[in-house]
């Protein structure tokens, strides 16, 4: 980058590094045009418009090449919005959607000819830990998408990670926790619950994203959120993915959310998230792995 950056009013830092070719931001969402696509009665919150083009910008910026598109939760079930994003990338775009029981074999095979390669199940949003609802809905996720080779993606606490390790375990399909599984750096790791995370990333069964470092901490540079980006990765590099989280909502949440106004996105600087990446895997094979080669196994690209 040899100019700021700038993208939704948010100037981005100029990386401190070569960007690997083939580099994939595995954690995105586009939201809009709202007139076109229209948002769930049922959702938490409502986001502005963070259209495509502005996501292409971002990337072509920061010298990202490929793009995970997460259908996020204001669109409940209707993957309309993600779809057509999703069409438009072509090659470069992989999605992971939200369904229901509802879903026909064939619009999941149209999914996946889009290039879909996973579902969400938000159970953090939805307010779920109880731990017979979160594997209800993993049962059936399950055996919808077995045919297909999909993945699942879980966002969620660790503590209900750590107690679904037994459901997770029953599965042939992968799991991917997205957030740090919302793990609070602050108490350390020797904390409960993560020994039974690092188990099942370190047999392989459980992806990591390093996104979103601001939703476990105020302070996403901390020594603390370091030496647990660095024991996760450690634990196993070959199933850690970086997601930026872009457009980073949730930007003023405080209290009980309304839905009548648009919550404005964080400001978050992604630049300065890559350059944080390479300060948790210093080196240039590391950073090879995380950003290229891991995504392009785990969404066949």
């Amino acid at each position: 980058m040899s100019q700021k950056l700038s993208v939704l009013g948010v100037e981005h830092t100029a990386l401190e590094y070569a960007m690997p070719n083939g580099a994939c931001d595995c954690h995105t969402h586009i939201f809009g045009p709202h007139e076109e696509f229209a948002l769930s009665k049922s959702r938490q919150y409502t986001p502005p418009e963070a259209l495509l083009s502005d996501l292409v910008k971002l990337h072509d910026g920061l010298g990202l090449a490929r793009v995970v598109l997460v259908h996020p939760s204001p669109y409940g079930s209707d993957n309309s919005c993600t779809l057509r994003a999703l069409n438009a990338l072509k090659g470069r775009g992989r999605g992971v959607v939200v369904i229901d029981k509802t879903l026909s074999k064939a619009e999941l095979q149209r999914m996946h000819a889009l290039g879909v390669r996973g579902v969400r199940i938000n159970l953090q949003t939805q307010g779920i830990h109880d731990l017979s609802m979160a594997q209800e809905q993993i049962d059936w996720t399950a055996r919808m998408i077995q045919h297909l080779g999909w993945h699942i993606q879980l966002f969620t606490q660790l503590g209900v990670i750590a107690r679904l390790e037994s459901v997770i375990n029953q599965y042939d399909t992968g799991f991917v926790v997205d957030h740090f599984g919302l793990i609070n750096p602050d108490l350390g790791l020797d904390q409960a619950g993560l020994h039974v995370l690092l188990g099942m990333i370190r047999n392989g069964k459980v992806w990591m994203k390093l996104s979103a470092p601001q939703r476990i901490s105020k302070a996403p540079d901390s020594l603390s959120v370091t030496q647990l980006a660095r024991a996760l990765i450690a634990c196993n590099p070959q199933r850690m993915l970086w997601g930026s989280d872009w457009p980073h909502t949730g930007g003023a949440v405080s209290g009980r959310r309304s839905i009548e106004q648009p919550e404005p996105f964080s400001p978050v600087d992604d630049g300065a998230a890559l350059n944080r990446l390479q300060r948790w895997a210093p080196t240039p094979e590391m950073l090879q792995r995380i950003l290229v080669s891991n995504p392009a196994v785990l969404y066949d690209f």
